[in-house]
C-alpha cells in the first residue's frame, strides 16, 4: 500500500482534505494521526497543523488490466476487457479481433496469459489471494461444454464396447472436467495417465 501525507488546522480538517483530493468518503479512509497539531496563541503565533497520513489501497485488477492492454497493444491487437468480481476471485473475459491470436492452440496462449497476470494481481502478499479467471470470448465457457459431451459420447463409447478409450493430452483443467462429468457414473471409472504435458485421462468400465 502506498502512504500520503495531509495536513489541515484540525485531524478532521486534514481528513477532508485527504477525502476530497482522494474522491472518496470520509468513512472509508484508513489514517494514521501523526500530529494533533495545535491553535497556537491566539490562533496564530505557535499554531501548528494538524497532520495525517493515509494508506491507499493499491487497485490490483486496474493493474492487472493494464498489463494485458500493454501486451495486447505491443501485439497490435485491439481489444475490451469486461471484469466480474467476487471475494475470492475475478473473472475477466476479453473479447475483440484475432482473439484466435490470444487464446492459442488449445488455449496454452490464454493459460499462459492467464498466470501472468494472475502474478501481477497477488503481487502484494500482504493482500488476500485472489484466483483469476481469464476468458477471451467465453471460449473456456465453449470449450467446458465441448469436454463434457466429449465425456459423455466416450462413456458411451466405452460401455458399448468393453474396452477403455484413451483421450488426447490435456491440461489439469482440462482433465477435472472429464473427470467431473463421469464421476456420477455408476457404470464408468476415470483417471489419469502418463506425465505433463502428455497426460490423459483415461475411461475404462468399474469392473474392469
Amino acid at each position: 500500500m502506498e502512504s500520503r501525507e495531509f495536513q489541515g488546522r484540525t485531524v478532521d480538517e486534514a481528513l477532508e482534505s485527504a477525502a476530497l483530493k482522494l474522491s472518496l468518503a470520509k468513512d472509508s479512509i484508513d489514517y494514521t494521526v501523526i500530529d494533533e497539531g495545535s491553535r497556537g496563541f491566539l490562533n496564530i503565533i505557535g499554531s501548528k497543523p494538524a497532520k495525517i497520513m493515509v494508506k491507499l489501497k493499491r487497485d490490483s485488477i486496474k493493474e492487472a488490466k493494464r498489463f494485458l492492454y500493454d501486451i495486447f497493444e505491443n501485439m497490435g491487437i485491439s481489444a475490451t476487457i469486461e471484469t466480474e468480481e467476487t471475494d475470492d476471485a475475478v473473472r475477466m473475459n476479453i473479447y475483440g479481433d484475432n482473439m484466435g491470436v490470444i487464446i492459442g492452440y488449445r488455449g496454452e496462449t490464454l493459460d499462459s496469459l492467464q498466470y501472468l497476470t494472475s502474478l501481477v494481481l497477488n503481487k502484494d502478499h500482504n493482500e488476500p489471494y485472489r484466483k483469476i479467471i481469464l476468458d477471451a470470448e467465453n471460449y473456456r465457457l465453449k470449450r467446458e461444454q465441448t469436454l463434457r459431451n466429449l465425456a459423455e459420447k466416450t462413456a458411451a463409447r466405452v460401455i458399448k464396447s468393453g474396452r477403455a478409450f484413451k483421450l488426447e493430452p490435456m491440461n489439469p483443467y482440462e482433465r477435472r472436467i472429464i473427470h467431473s462429468e463421469l464421476q456420477g457414473n455408476s457404470e464408468i471409472v476415470t483417471f489419469s495417465e502418463g506425465e505433463e504435458p502428455y497426460r490423459r485421462v483415461v475411461v475404462n468400465l468399474k469392473n474392469k
